[in-house]
């Protein structure tokens, strides 16, 4: 059976939540995007705090899908935020989506609890694929692999 909670997105660049809605939309899962503009409103939604406090507005998502630089709070202070808190949360996919390709990031991202490492495509069509592939994860059960050592990862759902 398919979930059906939200997909929260937090990035700061009009143009990626731009392709990120079409992605969504050509992938059957726009009325599931949720986006907030950088990791302190990724922060507040999540601990339903301020416009976020009303859960049955604003639920849970089961999915985070994360940048790692915005202003404000980067993505690694959010990904830090949830990794003290992981026990005591609901669980969450989090899926980093960003442009850096560079090691050290990826290796912090899953460090820190990611777990899956996007780069941002080149074309739209890989977006779109990468997009219809989390929709088909989240309709298996949940798993969490062990960290892998590949150089780029795409996904590691």
């Amino acid at each position: 059976m398919a979930s059906t909670g939200p997909i929260l997105l937090a990035e700061d660049d009009d143009n990626d939540v731009f392709l990120l809605r079409r992605a969504f939309d050509k992938a059957g899962l726009a009325d599931r995007l949720i986006v907030v503009r950088d990791g302190q409103e990724a922060i507040w939604y999540l601990n339903g705090q301020g416009a976020y406090a009303d859960r049955n507005a604003h639920p849970w998502p089961e999915v985070l899908l994360l940048d790692l630089k915005m202003p404000r709070m980067d993505g690694f202070d959010v990904l830090k935020w949830l990794q003290r808190r992981r026990r005591s949360l609901q669980p969450l996919l989090v899926v980093v989506h960003t442009s850096s390709k560079l090691d050290t990031d990826l290796q912090r991202a899953f460090e820190l609890g990611a777990d899956a490492y996007w780069l941002k495509p080149l074309h739209f069509a890989d977006l779109v694929r990468s997009v219809r592939a989390l929709g088909e994860r989240l309709r298996e059960p949940p798993k969490r692999p062990a960290y892998t050592s590949a150089r780029w990862v795409e996904e590691r759902l």
